[in-house]
């Protein structure tokens, strides 16, 4: 049986990353049944919600850079399906508290949790979904494993925290934008790809240059995300966009805007954004298309991800670690159609 997810890319794309990740098709669709079971834990009451939780939270990247880290310092072992777990649960424990603050209604085609049962019970099943994950984290053997995963996890948090707090901050600079989506989106990409190798005892070169690895295709990820919600079409992203200035959120193809425009154009992109109307958030990404900052994103995502593909010179050259590299330029190839 085949297991890889829609990407929801802009266009077919797609299957460059989904090739990529053929080589550990088998090890991800055994993190899916692990993941399954793991619901299946809950209280019968709380199950249902769970279930429905883990079942839409994507494309277990996270997991993906888990097992190919793995497998390109060694062999990937039990161990690396329970990490890939773990990880993807704190994923989908953050995507759970995301939608209810983004007022989200669609994420993979589907209603979210928060539209389909309210926030009551979605805040509280992102808080499972956390615990649950981090109590698993606690059975690995070494506990230096679960403590950076908590570390993770608590970066996470941090920067979603900050992130809020800095809604509609028109002080706010590339360098805390940076800050933020390290902690709230780079810092499990790095978990995935520093733990798959330090499960494997690499040196401690090498499980440093996997989690460099992690935080710059971490970082791009969350840039080409931040592209996708002003360049995108929800019908093929399978969930809701231009959400992100709607509520205020300053993103690099925003903030680079607002840094290169005239005085009186950022006086006039600077009202647009507080008054977040929906025909302005239109306006400002038009303008971000208009004016070039789209295309600053893009190179800068483009940078990030070559960063990441120099990490893996440290590693052996086998089929793992040239699908890292493969997985790399298949996000380049998906990010540069933004240009078209």
């Amino acid at each position: 049986m085949k297991f890889v997810r829609n990407l929801g890319a802009k266009t077919g794309a797609a299957g460059n990353i989904r090739a990529s990740l053929e080589l550990i098709n088998t090890q991800l669709y055994s993190v899916e049944e692990r993941i399954a079971q793991q619901a299946r834990a809950f209280d019968p009451a709380v199950e249902p919600y769970v279930s429905y939780a883990v079942e839409s939270s994507g494309k277990r990247l996270r997991p993906a850079l888990a097992l190919l880290a793995g497998g390109a310092t060694g062999e990937i072992n039990s161990s690396h399906l329970d990490l890939a777990v773990v990880l993807e649960l704190i994923h989908a424990a953050t995507l759970v508290h995301d939608d209810i603050m983004d007022g989200a209604e669609k994420r993979r085609s589907q209603p979210t949790a928060n539209a389909k049962w309210g926030n009551a019970i979605t805040v509280l099943l992102g808080d499972c979904l956390f615990a649950h994950a981090l109590k698993l984290s606690t059975s690995f053997p070494d506990g230096e494993i679960s403590r950076r995963i908590a570390s993770a996890a608590s970066d996470v948090c941090s920067g979603e925290i900050i992130q809020t707090q800095r809604r509609f901050d028109l002080k706010l600079s590339v360098a805390d934008y940076f800050r933020i989506i390290e902690m709230k989106t780079a810092a499990l990409f790095a978990a995935a790809s520093e733990l798959g190798a330090f499960i494997n005892n690499a040196t401690p070169e090498v499980i440093s240059a996997m989690k460099t690895f992690g935080l710059r295709f971490g970082t791009a990820y969350q840039i080409y995300d931040d592209c996708l919600d002003i360049a995108g079409t929800e019908e093929k992203a399978g969930k809701t966009l231009g959400t992100d200035l709607q509520k205020g959120k300053l993103t690099l193809p925003i903030l680079h805007l607002l840094q290169t425009a005239s005085s009186a154009e950022r006086h006039r992109y600077s009202e647009m954004i507080l008054r977040s109307e929906p025909e302005d958030a239109i306006g400002l990404a038009e303008a971000a298309h208009a004016s070039g900052a789209l295309a600053f994103a893009i190179s800068t995502t483009e940078r990030m991800l070559h960063e990441a593909q120099q990490q893996t010179a440290l590693l052996p050259r086998n089929k793992y670690s040239d699908s890292l590299n493969g997985v790399c330029s298949s996000l380049i190839e998906v990010v540069g159609q933004f240009r078209g």
